[in-house]
């Protein structure tokens, strides 16, 4: 089928590769010119402008695929896009987008005949070889107008229609916040090797750890890839970063009553790794010299 892609970044563009290579058409744009070239080198149609995309999608049911950052950017290029589509046609939201925002979303593209599904998509750079997993939320008639693009998309058995309108944006949400809690148990499994008084070979430990081990996983495979070229990771800074959706994942915990401690810890380490320097551990070292005389470090 014929499909037009928004967002030509890391993994928008290689949906657009995969999707080529499953024979369906795309149309392709970007505000990036070049990302829009090499899409269009690489078989996709180039599109100028989102109305541009859309005139070149022929007849209805158009589906245009947003892969944009969430927030603003998605909302700005949705509300765009309801511009030249019309009754009938389909967006597809793949981004990380927060379901609530997703929701009202769908509600104003339903205000003017046009139908929201949202795809959550997980697999990122690796998604091109290996494909993506997408949980997809929305209505029955719409979702089923888009499969050929999922079961391309998607390896066998890695593509669902969870449930109504903003059910695929919020599995995705507590799909990365249970990645939260798993990326952070290795990590701190790994610093204590790395810190024992045992000479660990660390790619070594996560290699026999994906064979028959409890613990094995396609991020123990990533690991094993990470300790290969740079064995201590002498070259990595200690920060980590965070798309949104483990503190959405957090906070529709605390809206449900659902205890939730370690995703809720695991996003808070990820706060403490960005710090510099802590003052609450300034705080609570100055606490204990005044109780117990306690040595401090002074500043260098």
């Amino acid at each position: 089928m014929q499909i037009g892609m928004v967002g030509l970044g890391k993994m928008g563009a290689n949906m657009t590769t995969r999707l080529l290579q499953h024979g369906h058409q795309v149309v392709a744009y970007d505000r990036s010119p070049d990302a829009v070239k090499s899409a269009a080198a690489g078989g996709a149609t180039a599109a100028g402008s989102l109305a541009d995309l859309a005139a070149k999608l022929g007849s209805t049911p158009r589906v245009v695929w947003v892969m944009v950052p969430s927030g603003a950017p998605t909302d700005d290029t949705i509300d765009e896009l309801l511009c030249s589509l019309q009754r009938g046609d389909v967006i597809v939201d793949g981004g990380n987008s927060n379901y609530k925002d997703g929701l009202a979303a769908y509600d104003r593209c339903k205000a003017k005949g046009v139908s929201l599904v949202d795809a959550g998509t997980s697999g990122g750079v690796w998604g091109l070889k290996e494909g993506y997993c997408l949980m997809v939320g929305g209505d029955d008639d719409a979702v089923k107008i888009c499969e050929p693009i999922f079961t391309a998309l998607a390896p066998p058995g890695g593509y669902a229609h969870v449930g109504r309108a903003g059910a695929g944006h919020f599995s995705k949400m507590v799909h990365n916040g249970i990645e939260y809690g798993m990326l952070q148990a290795y990590g701190e499994g790994f610093e204590i090797l790395e810190k024992s008084p045992f000479a660990f070979d660390l790619k070594q430990l996560a290699e026999i750890w994906g064979h028959g081990s409890v613990v094995r996983s396609w991020l123990l495979e990533l690991a094993v890839l990470a300790f290969a070229g740079d064995p201590n990771l002498a070259d990595i800074r200690g920060y980590v970063d965070d798309t949104g959706e483990g503190r959405w994942t957090v906070q529709a915990a605390i809206d449900e009553n659902v205890p939730a401690p370690v995703i809720t810890l695991a996003l808070l380490a990820r706060f403490a790794s960005r710090q510099d320097e802590s003052f609450s551990a300034k705080v609570i070292a100055a606490l204990r010299n005044q109780f117990g005389g306690h040595a401090v470090k002074a500043e260098r």
